[in-house]
């Protein structure tokens, strides 16, 4: 009998005024206290390949509120960050 694959349900969170020198890993590192972290993400600048400030978290649902409230607002590395629900992409 095979089982059936239940998938997870995911929110992606944006995390705003990052340090510069943030990576993909440290983001997620510092989420990962309140919740499972499926991915993480910092956006870099196409021409120079330097960091925007700011990146992603994909999350677990259930995780997700929980981790907006520890997060956002909190020092990380020195700035205050913004952390939020991301909108969805605009076409």
């Amino acid at each position: 009998m095979e089982r059936e694959v239940i998938p997870r349900m995911a929110k992606t969170l944006y995390v705003g005024n990052l340090p510069w020198s943030t990576s993909d890993t440290a983001l997620a590192d510092a989420f990962r206290p309140y919740g499972a972290v499926i991915s993480s993400r910092i956006i870099t600048d196409k021409e120079t390949g330097r960091s925007r400030g700011f990146g992603f978290v994909e999350v677990e649902d259930d995780d997700a509120e929980k981790m907006i409230s520890a997060m956002n607002g909190t020092d990380f590395a020195g700035r205050q960050i913004v952390v939020n629900e991301a909108k969805p992409r605009q076409g």
